[in-house]
């Protein structure tokens, strides 16, 4: 065990909750998750599971934030996935370069019967992918899934959405973020979303110059025009981004520092073209009121020394109850795994982030 004790928010509890998403509230009140083999759905908020008929469409959700669950408003559920049965990654350090034959896929399918069965398997975007943080619908009733796609000449990563009318049936393509840099983690990566007040959608992009970028659609994911240097600070990690039944806006991240220092930042190597910081000691969550306007102070739900929380999900339960899972969860560096998954009142984050 790990000499350097892991500490959780008072308001924090740890939930019996043997998976780290994705999730899906269904209309009866269960929840829905998958893994390899298909889907589960649970009664008992998560403390119990009852799979489904076998579904393996090549998602693997071992690996955090590589698919995304949403349940339409019409009942349909919808599975956006990395293909992870034949996932192949190289990287040419000479050329500064993905290798031949990298492939990782990005697919989606849906289900008409709550998970039993699922139709419609479809390819979206070849070449390689990676993980992502963000399959919403609309209340006009798109489906936006943003993805981050590795690009060529020089190596780099771009960001880009799919979208869809029809609860998954067919799927449009936008234009592509690009950003610029150099490196098999440089660029754009990692993207999140949420859709404003007004019907905009706000993308926000994990980067390794100090903060989010934000990127704004004024036509539900079908084009990003708006696309600048964000509010909040941020380390090289993905935050997951949500609109809550409250209509407030929840952030769960690393940030950039820990609290009262400064983290160092690390030689990239073929990483990327400049230093960063890789701090993932502390998980944080934040509040806004205004669209993203402003936000709460961060408040750290979890910590722990020399290890790392990293690669999180949020995922709204009930109203106003709040699952904040990390992907990675790590007692030292990345060795000694040891999960966390916690359950809080949204309402008394808000006011504990105040004080």
């Amino acid at each position: 065990m790990s000499t350097t004790e892991r500490w959780i928010h008072p308001l924090c509890r740890p939930i019996a909750l043997e998976h780290k998403g994705p999730f899906a509230n269904l209309p009866d009140g269960r929840v829905l998750t998958i893994n390899k083999d298909g889907a589960l759905v649970s009664a008992d908020d998560g403390a119990t599971w009852t799979a489904l008929a076998p579904a393996a469409l090549g998602q693997d959700p071992t690996e955090p934030a590589s698919s995304q669950l949403v349940c339409t408003a019409s009942g349909a559920v919808v599975m956006v996935f990395l293909e992870m049965t034949d996932y192949t990654f190289t990287w040419d350090e000479d050329a500064g370069e993905p290798g031949p034959g990298c492939k990782l896929d990005l697919w989606a399918a849906r289900s008409l019967d709550g998970g039993q069965t699922w139709v419609d398997r479809q390819r979206l975007l070849d070449g390689y992918n990676a993980n992502f943080f963000g399959l919403i619908q609309t209340r006009a009733g798109r489906l936006v899934a943003v993805v981050e796609h590795l690009a060529e000449k020089p190596g780099r990563w771009v960001v880009c959405s799919f979208y869809s009318d029809d609860d998954g049936q067919t799927w449009g393509r936008s234009n592509i973020i690009d950003l610029g840099g150099h490196g098999h983690h440089d660029g754009c990566t990692e993207p999140t979303v949420a859709e404003l007040s007004d019907g905009r959608v706000l993308m926000l992009i994990r980067t390794n110059w100090d903060r989010f970028w934000e990127a704004i659609s004024e036509d539900g994911g079908r084009y990003w025009r708006k696309i600048n240097p964000g509010r909040l600070d941020a380390s090289s990690a993905p935050g997951h981004l949500q609109r809550l039944k409250s209509g407030r806006l929840a952030l769960l991240w690393n940030r950039l520092n820990p609290t009262g220092g400064v983290a160092p930042k690390a030689d990239p190597g073929q990483a990327a073209e400049t230093p960063a910081s890789w701090y993932r000691e502390e998980l944080s969550i934040a509040f806004s009121e205004d669209d993203g306007e402003t936000w709460t102070p961060p408040l750290v739900i979890a910590r722990q020394p020399g290890g790392q929380l990293s690669y999180p999900c949020l995922f709204e339960r009930k109203p106003g109850v709040l699952w904040l899972v990390a992907g990675f969860a790590f007692n030292k560096g990345w060795e000694d795994q040891e999960p966390l998954r916690l359950v809080a009142s949204e309402e008394e984050l808000v006011r504990a982030s105040a004080h």
